[in-house]
């Protein structure tokens, strides 16, 4: 019998390999001759570099980058075991986590760090590029990601702007020749959920500028800058970014990565499907498992174990869900390709006991070991003791 094992993390708790692990121990209860296939997911954003490591035999790498004030910072990111591709978390180098909260400001936060990281994963030979944007601190465009990749943003003295949000009212000129010339011959795939414009009320500035830290006359400032990078973009680069879908994703790094590096906005799951080569682990499998911290009906809009249930549902595959809480109402995740959904709480407790990693670990082969033992009673398999 083959068993596909595919969770997202159980953030603040487990990493996705030791779900998978979790599961594998309780699995082997029942028959150590099941087959067994392990592949943690992600879903592009927290977590996502470490799972599509685990899950491709890569490493990671740490460098030393401009963080989101101009600061060092130590960023890590991964490189896959399929020797062509690198994945970034810009949140590792320009994430609203490394500033402290009494100095967040968006019109001086830089996403340079991310340039920096993708032209480290560009010196180790790389030339595909995943780049997950959640978290960010910043809303610049990807204005210092393109800086740190040597694109020549130029005030109307033809010096160089400066970093962050509010330097954007300076941009008058973009300069392309000194850009890094190995981005022509790469392929950027960005791992984007949102389908938020770059600017205007449901821009960039308008819907993530206050929690960066921007006060009300800072939003309409930072909204208007995106409006000035977007029309020197179209006049000097030929590329109308305004309406794109995704474009104001990461404080408009969407709009950047597009611009300056081709890039190509995606489903984040469906990047990470794609890189652990998911189909085709699916192929012959009698059962899916997945499963992720909290099992809601959020979880069937761009969620792993959503990308998850639709490779099986292609396949013909039963899937099985374990959460460390399962909503009352994600009974409607039924309608999406999930057979059962399970909570592996053994017993009422207090949450930080319950992500306590060893208990999370034997709930869960706990969990999945009794609802495999069931799915075989209803196949009328006799589970070996």
């Amino acid at each position: 019998m083959k068993i596909v094992i595919a969770p997202d993390s159980f953030k603040g708790s487990l990493t996705a390999l030791e779900v998978c692990e979790a599961i594998a121990e309780g699995l082997g209860r029942i028959d150590e001759q099941f087959e067994l296939v392990q592949a943690p997911m992600a879903d592009g954003g927290e977590g996502t570099v470490q799972s599509l490591v685990d899950a491709t035999g890569g490493e990671l790498v740490t460098e030393q980058v401009t963080g989101p004030l101009g600061e060092p910072v130590e960023a890590t990111f991964g490189l896959l075991g399929d020797g062509e591709s690198a994945v970034i978390e810009m949140a590792a180098a320009s994430g609203l986590p490394l500033v402290p909260e009494d100095e967040r400001d968006p019109l001086v936060t830089t996403t340079c760090g991310t340039g920096e990281l993708m032209k480290a994963a560009l010196d180790r030979g790389r030339r595909k590029l995943i780049i997950g944007i959640g978290g960010s601190a910043t809303t610049d465009a990807g204005a210092g990601m393109a800086q740190a990749l040597g694109v020549r943003l130029l005030d109307e003295k033809g010096d160089s702007i400066g970093f962050g949000g509010g330097e954007l009212a300076r941009l008058v000129n973009i300069e392309m020749a000194d850009a890094d010339p190995r981005l022509v011959e790469t392929e950027v795939r960005v791992a984007c959920d949102v389908d938020n414009p770059l600017y205007g009320e449901r821009g960039a500035a308008h819907v993530y500028g206050p929690q960066k830290g921007a006060s009300a006359e800072d939003v309409e400032l930072l909204d208007s800058n995106l409006r000035i990078f977007a029309d020197v973009v179209q006049r000097d680069l030929g590329m109308d970014i305004r309406d794109l879908p995704g474009a104001g994703a990461a404080g408009g790094l969407g709009a950047g990565l597009v611009a300056f590096c081709g890039a190509v906005l995606e489903r984040g799951v469906d990047i990470v499907i794609d890189a652990v080569g998911l189909p085709e682990r699916m192929e012959g499998a009698d059962l899916v498992i997945t499963g992720e911290g909290r099992v809601d009906r959020q979880t069937a809009f761009g969620k792993t174990a959503a990308g998850v249930s639709e490779v099986a549902g292609r396949a013909g595959v039963p899937v099985i869900a374990l959460g460390g809480s399962v909503a009352p109402e994600a009974s409607t995740l039924h309608d999406h390709g999930f057979d059962a959904l399970a909570c592996i709480l053994t017993g009422p407790m207090p949450l930080e006991k319950a992500m306590e990693p060893a208990r999370a670990k034997e709930m869960i082969a706990f969990t999945a070991e009794q609802m495999t033992r069931c799915f075989l009673a209803g196949r009328g398999s006799v589970a070996n003791d």
